[in-house]
């Protein structure tokens, strides 16, 4: 079953906070909910901080997906630097609830790390083109 989101997208760029760029617009935002759900289903994902802290250090490749709506930032703010230096490709998202709920999980999530697979790899590609595009913050 869908969940809808209580807030619009609009709505929940109220709460971003100050270093959720570069930020996935509103189609983005669809397709990569959709293709973690896709992976959660073939246990591709990697979620939270702590999981794929240590898989990006063991060098494993895939999109990283950070919730724009965490606080305290300095919870996760080494990620996008670590995502950087491996030249992973990363986004945020307005929404943690959302995040968790694509992972299949009640609990918000900050940050969930999609691997590939052959069984989504046209939602996987697409989503790696458009998160890939998006301009990095200074």
């Amino acid at each position: 079953a869908e969940a809808t989101p209580e807030l619009s997208y609009r709505e929940q760029l109220e709460f971003l906070n100050p270093i959720a760029q570069p930020l996935a617009s509103r189609k983005l935002t669809r397709k990569l909910l959709k293709c973690i759900r896709k992976a959660t289903k073939h246990k591709q994902i990697r979620r939270g901080v702590k999981e794929v802290q240590k898989f990006i250090n063991k060098g494993e490749k895939g999109i990283t997906v950070l919730a724009g709506d965490t606080l305290p930032i300095d919870v996760y703010c080494h990620i996008p630097i670590m995502c950087e230096d491996r030249s992973l490709p990363y986004a945020y998202v307005p929404s943690k609830a959302d995040l968790g709920t694509a992972a299949g999980s009640k609990r918000p999530t900050c940050v969930i790390m999609i691997k590939p697979h052959e069984e989504y790899q046209e939602v996987y590609d697409e989503c790696l083109e458009e998160v890939s595009a998006l301009p990095l913050p200074l």
